[in-house]
């Protein structure tokens, strides 16, 4: 067999592993009950070898889950030794410091036999919208309050489902059906894949995965770390404030460029809250990482050899890396940001890579009602929105765009069909965006009511109401995020809050930061901003000095 030969093999081989592991998400896509999977895309799916390293993930899924988890198989195997599992085993946890950072996620892992032999693992993760206590929001005290913790064990045994756990959790949760339900969907997913890949051992006339997966492995090692050596070396520092529970949060970065490896560091950054915004490190090293793998080796796989090249650490004790028990369900609020904080610094290294800041942090507010609340039918949702990315290197920012997390809106249609919910609104910002010669992305408006006049329930988890995403080179900050009612009583970003009956909750998303002076935008894309709704004419003529005798045809 010819070396050429051997890198066309290998390279098929990669190729039906993507497929293998995009086939294993959307599955769980199609089989989800939670609206945040089937809908808005809350998840990740990928294989490992045996030895709990990440080959390839999905291409859907987030950053958050996906390299989280990339992380977390190896405590499964540290928890369960892969030789003490059987065929039709399955684990499963959704604690926040050995999985993907809060408890509703989950996460499940499950081992592949071939001929009695494990040859490889696939695991994935997904949002389940409520698993009790407080329910998804920042204002617990402690983990013990937002909800059912559990610890890594068996979901199936041989096969066999653990009713025991599968009571407890149906017992905690205020919808017991979904809950379940997603569970045996994360369980489904990795049964295809794991189908899947025998197929493909098979066809490709191979034992196992393992020297595959070394060169796999190897190969993208060798590439990140030839992209790191085109870089300038040294440390390279930004800081972000943000709003956070109820006192402002200080993200600090440094960013050191060696030259095999990148090191980011958040020395300096504001400590532990008293609510539940807090990260745990696991979330932190996703999102930080991935930060970096947005401008440096972009078109290298996103696995364990790539991303062993960035390594992430944090103070004990900071937001960052909050120890056991802090609170931290809505941990996504500060961990979101971070991708901006670390393109802020390497912008210093590599200006012409990195975008102005966005809104980064994903609008979830979770509208509850029934007994207790307003009466009437007992719900809870938890649609996914989203403001404007920053303005990007020669290009305009991204409006009602989910970056860093990549996921969906959840559609209008979803909301009213599982809740008694009505979206009177939902439509863009005019002038959200930074001004600049390179615009940020708008944010939008969404208008809610409770269907049947009744008073519900919102518990907030909104960042960028006070510090706004800022411009770059020049460019304009975005605007501001709010939540109101509509008689004008303005409500905080955070915190769970009452929606009277016959009120409506007005929520605004932020936009994102322009690129380069505002001078400098061309006349005939401001026209067309002007046109499209993007910029009124009283913005254009406050923001770029522009001079509407007659609004455009």
């Amino acid at each position: 067999m010819t070396a050429a030969f051997d890198a066309l093999k290998l390279q098929l081989l990669w190729s039906r592993l993507i497929a293998v592991v995009e086939e294993q998400a959307q599955t769980l896509i199609r089989t989800a009950f939670s609206t945040t999977v089937r809908e808005a895309g809350d998840l990740s799916a990928g294989v490992f070898d045996t030895e709990g390293r990440m080959l390839a993930q999905a291409v859907t899924g987030t950053p958050g889950h996906v390299n989280a988890m990339a992380a977390s198989v190896g405590v499964f195997l540290k928890r369960y030794p892969l030789a003490s599992l059987e065929d039709g085993d399955v684990l499963l946890t959704n604690d926040p410091w050995e999985g993907t950072g809060h408890l509703n996620d989950f996460t499940v892992v499950t081992p592949v036999f071939r001929c009695g032999r494990a040859v490889a693992l696939f695991a994935a993760t997904s949002h389940v919208a409520d698993v009790g206590g407080l329910g998804f929001g920042p204002d617990a005290r402690q983990v013990f309050e937002e909800g059912l913790l559990v610890p890594v064990m068996h979901l199936f045994r041989r096969g066999e489902a653990n009713e025991t756990l599968l009571r407890m959790i149906r017992a905690n949760v205020r919808d017991p059906k979904a809950a379940e339900g997603d569970l045996y969907s994360l369980a489904g997913c990795n049964r295809t894949g794991a189908n899947r890949l025998l197929e493909t051992l098979d066809e490709f006339g191979l034992d196992d995965l393992g020297a595959v997966g070394r060169m796999i492995i190897e190969n993208s090692a060798n590439a990140m770390r030839a992209e790191i050596a085109k870089l300038p070396r040294g440390v390279f520092e930004n800081a972000m404030r943000i709003d956070s529970y109820d006192a402002p949060v200080d993200l600090v970065c440094q960013v050191t460029i060696g030259a095999d490896a990148i090191d980011v560091s958040f020395d300096g950054t504001s400590p532990t809250s008293a609510h539940g915004v807090n990260v745990p490190l696991t979330y932190t090293q996703a999102y930080a990482s991935f930060g970096v793998r947005c401008v440096i080796g972009n078109d290298v796989p996103n696995n364990a050899g790539s991303l062993g090249a960035v390594r992430v650490s944090a103070p004990e004790g900071s937001i960052l890396n909050a120890p056991r028990p802090c609170a931290v369900s809505a941990r996504h609020t500060v961990g979101q940001m971070l991708p901006d904080v670390v393109l802020g610094a390497l912008a210093k290294a590599v200006p012409d890579r990195a975008p102005a800041e966005g809104a980064s942090c994903l609008y979830l507010p979770v509208l509850l009602g029934g007994p207790g609340i307003g009466g009437g039918e007992s719900f809870v949702i938890n649609p996914f929105y989203t403001g404007g990315t920053g303005a990007r290197p020669h290009k305009d920012g991204l409006s009602c765009t989910a970056f860093p997390s990549g996921v969906k809106n959840t559609p209008v249609e979803i909301n009213e069909a599982t809740a008694p919910v009505i979206m009177w609104r939902k439509e863009y910002r005019p002038d959200s965006g930074g001004a600049g010669e390179y615009r940020g992305g708008l944010g939008q408006v969404m208008e809610f009511e409770h269907a049947e006049g009744r008073a519900m329930a919102v518990s907030k988890m909104f960042e960028r109401t006070k510090f706004p995403a800022r411009g770059s080179q020049g460019g304009g900050d975005g605007a501001l995020g709010a939540a109101r009612l509509d008689d004008g009583t303005v409500l905080r970003g955070m915190g769970r809050d009452i929606i009277p009956a016959g009120r409506r909750l007005i929520v605004e998303t932020p936009g994102g930061g322009g690129k380069g002076a505002p001078a400098a935008r061309p006349r005939d894309k401001l026209e067309e901003d002007i046109r499209a709704g993007f910029v009124s004419e009283e913005g254009a003529r406050r923001d770029y000095a522009f001079l509407c005798d007659k609004t455009p045809n």
